[in-house]
């Protein structure tokens, strides 16, 4: 039975070639005069697509700063100096160019910079909300993490090694601009992680207990099953232009939050066991996700089976007869036949990282700590759980 939900994602989207050259002029539709450009390293630069940016904004009359150097697993350091900068030159609109991390370290400047007089950080430990936002809008260079379309947000505290996210209505981009070409120079890693990262988004809100509606469940799988096809077409031909555009549409509907109306409430736990992950290893986080999720399935799987038995053959074709914990467990096998042919992780080992007890004990911890109590929809984990997780995907 569905549940009750509601549906709000106000973004707007430009997709298509060259359609960042559009930039100055929406911006300044948006009220934005004097803007704060935030990127990554040198691909932005290296591709044009930042001087394109800064070309198309002083044409439409709009002074523009830049901050760069925002890095996977986004520092807070590099978002206090971002709203350093922000105070200093007056800016009234932050534009990211990049991916999830530049993004939601310019929705994170946007919110220092709404409240000055705060510590940012308080929003990220949930000790407060925010009341303001400044607007934010991304030009798109990696299809990824949905933060384009999301309320979501995830930043790194290096000193205390904690990646916490902060979900906000507020913080929701004016607008998108998402050009398939921008993302054809990534390397073959980078594009896979972020098709683990995209279906895991939709995967969180799937394997849950509680409401649900066919609709959505439908759009869910033809989801998952078109970002396995065009991942696998990308992994040998990576300037694939309509492979690329699949996947990164693809990226945005799976976090606005269309997959999960109807649900009773998203699982999310693979992420929150995951952000412990790139918290203390600074791992890649689609990667990341795709070394711990087969673990994760396996533990949880019986207390969700019907879900993962439809899993196992709407999405991953598994055809063959058998009982429904034989099958849902070939589903489970299935997506790690896939990651594997991406070249994606499956486990710790795969990943390259080999977390002692002590460290397991230690995500586990500051996971449950995070969370507030133990969560899941699918199983609700408590400290036990994520520590057998951590450690069976550790073999």
């Amino acid at each position: 039975m569905a549940s009750n939900f509601e549906f709000y994602s106000p973004t707007r989207v430009i997709f298509g070639k060259g359609t960042e050259q559009r930039v100055g002029a929406l911006v300044r539709e948006y009220g934005g005069t004097r803007v704060l450009i935030v990127y990554g390293g040198k691909s932005a630069v290296r591709s044009g697509v930042l001087d394109r940016a800064e070309n198309s904004l002083a044409e439409a009359g709009i002074s523009s700063w830049t901050l760069g150097g925002v890095v996977p697993n986004p520092h807070l350091d590099k978002v206090y100096e971002g709203i350093r900068i922000g105070k200093e030159n007056s800016i009234d609109f932050l534009l990211a160019v990049g991916g999830g991390s530049v993004i939601d370290t310019a929705k994170a400047i946007a919110y220092g910079l709404a409240e000055p007089e705060k510590d940012v950080w308080e929003l990220y430990e949930h000790t407060r909300t925010a009341s303001k936002c400044l607007p934010v809008a991304s030009i798109l260079t990696i299809a990824a993490a949905g933060s384009e379309t999301s309320n979501s947000s995830v930043i790194t505290r290096v000193d205390t090694h904690q990646k916490r996210a902060y979900n906000d209505d507020i913080s929701r981009p004016k607008f998108a601009i998402m050009d398939p070409e921008l993302t054809k120079t990534l390397p073959d890693y980078q594009t896979e992680s972020g098709c683990a990262d995209i279906m895991m988004h939709t995967m969180e809100r799937y394997f849950t207990n509680g409401g649900n509606m066919e609709l959505t469940d439908a759009l869910a799988e033809g989801l998952l099953r078109t970002v396995m096809k065009n991942a696998v077409i990308l992994h040998t031909d990576p300037a694939n232009y309509e492979a690329r555009a699949e996947v990164m549409w693809a990226g945005s509907l799976s976090h606005n939050g269309l997959t999960g109306c109807g649900i009773a409430s998203g699982d999310f736990m693979s992420h929150k066991l995951e952000h412990e992950m790139g918290g203390m290893f600074d791992v890649t986080h689609g990667a990341g996700l795709a070394a711990l999720w087969p673990s994760w399935a396996r533990y949880v799987y019986k207390d969700c089976l019907p879900r993962f038995v439809r899993f196992a053959r709407n999405v991953m074709g598994v055809t063959t007869d058998g009982t429904d914990e034989e099958i849902a467990l070939k589903g489970i096998e299935a997506m790690v036949d896939f990651y594997h042919s991406i070249g994606m992780p499956a486990s710790f080992h795969e990943l390259g990282i080999d977390p002692t007890d002590a460290q397991i004990d230690e995500m586990a911890r500051r996971c449950l700590e995070a969370s507030g109590s133990a969560l899941g929809s699918a199983k609700k984990l408590d400290l036990d759980d994520m520590i057998a997780i951590y450690r069976a995907a550790n073999h």
